[in-house]
């Protein structure tokens, strides 16, 4: 068949163009989905060895330690002692013989009361005893011979024990209108001014005791068991200054409210530098266990938005979330860890759990530089 009478039958069927290009188009897209299946053939395990990238970390050997697990508690000072000196006659105050915040030694009168005639009543009372005496004696005397009943001498020995009430009454009195310090401390308050009157029972002053402070705090239930007195404690107060002390007190009933047991640990103010009311950190030791210190730049967070640390176990990387025992300024102690364990200390954002790395050791790095 010529080229022309081709042509012509070619045209006059159009679907024999139509069928010849989906054969060749069907026919190319077998070829390309065959040689697609030939490149996703999973490679071997050498194969992907050799292409998958090992990341580099710098790993160290850590050995944990017996570390305590540490509470903190938040509270105030407050005075070893305080009293609140009440008047114990009623009178005009006559006499201030201490100022507000002056020091006082026990014993030192504050304060004296007006005597008014206590001591006529002392003069008299005496007076009276001495009679009641004499007539005990001449009581005494006749019921020993007979020419007195049983009666007459207990009348004289009842009067005899009345006169000497009275006498310590209003000696009493007497020494109540100097109103003293109960112990060395310092005038905190006084209530009074010359000239007032005060009946029984109106507070004159107060006096506290600051050579020892007590810090008082609440402890949870969950930690109260461990705690015991005498233990010792460390003491942060607002000034950033450390100081010791130990346990003196632990309550045994919980407040309802918050579950607490209060606590109250006493230090050492001698010199009376510290102030009462002041706010304080204390630090106590709970029960003891191994533990590793790092420091925050070896935290990691797994994919999980977890926080632990990457370790290092036959070339692998392995995530452990983190157990805190206690933090400090220059690191944090954590426990779970065993008694030795590898940490990656370098790289470890570019290595995720389960990863096959390649590690070196920190002593090995420095021992090569210092070679060079």
């Amino acid at each position: 068949m010529s080229g022309v009478s081709f042509r012509r039958h070619i045209v006059g069927r159009p679907w024999l163009v139509s069928l010849t290009l989906i054969i060749v188009l069907a026919a190319w897209l077998a070829m390309g989905q065959l040689n697609a299946q030939g490149d996703a053939e999973p490679p071997s395990h050498h194969t992907l060895a050799k292409e998958t990238p090992v990341a580099k970390v710098m790993f160290d050997t850590f050995i944990a330690q017996p570390t305590s697990k540490t509470i903190e508690l938040y509270g105030r000072t407050a005075p070893n002692r305080q009293a609140r000196l009440g008047a114990e006659v009623a009178g005009k105050i006559i006499r201030l013989n201490v100022k507000k915040g002056q020091a006082v030694q026990q014993g030192q009168v504050i304060a004296n009361i007006d005597k008014r005639d206590l001591d006529i009543q002392r003069q008299r009372a005496k007076a009276m005893l001495s009679v009641k005496e004499k007539e005990f004696k001449a009581a005494q005397s006749l019921k020993n011979r007979g020419l007195q009943g049983e009666v007459a001498f207990a009348t004289a020995q009842a009067a005899l024990v009345d006169a000497r009430a009275n006498l310590s009454n209003v000696e009493t009195a007497l020494k109540n209108t100097e109103v003293k310090a109960p112990f060395d401390g310092i005038l905190d308050h006084r209530f009074v001014e010359l000239g007032d009157f005060v009946g029984v029972g109106d507070p004159i002053a107060t006096v506290i005791d600051l050579k020892k402070l007590l810090i008082e705090a609440d402890v949870s239930e969950r930690h109260i068991q461990y705690l015991k007195e005498g233990q010792q404690a460390d003491i942060r107060t607002i000034d950033n200054r450390h100081h010791q002390g130990a346990i003196r007190y632990i309550g045994r009933v919980s407040s309802t409210s918050t579950n607490t047991f209060p606590i109250e640990i006493e230090i050492d103010n001698t010199e009376n530098a510290m102030p009462a009311g002041i706010s304080a950190e204390v630090t106590l030791a709970l029960s003891e266990v191994l533990a590793i210190k790092v420091t925050a730049a070896m935290l990691a967070l797994d994919e999980q938005g977890n926080l632990g640390i990457k370790t290092l176990r036959d070339q692998h990387v392995r995530f452990i979330p983190i157990q805190l025992v206690k933090a400090e300024n220059d690191g944090v102690w954590l426990s779970g860890l065993g008694e030795q364990v590898d940490i990656i200390v370098l790289g470890q954002g570019f290595a995720r759990d389960g990863d096959l790395v390649t590690a070196t050791k920190v002593d090995d790095v420095s021992d090569s530089t210092t070679r060079q």
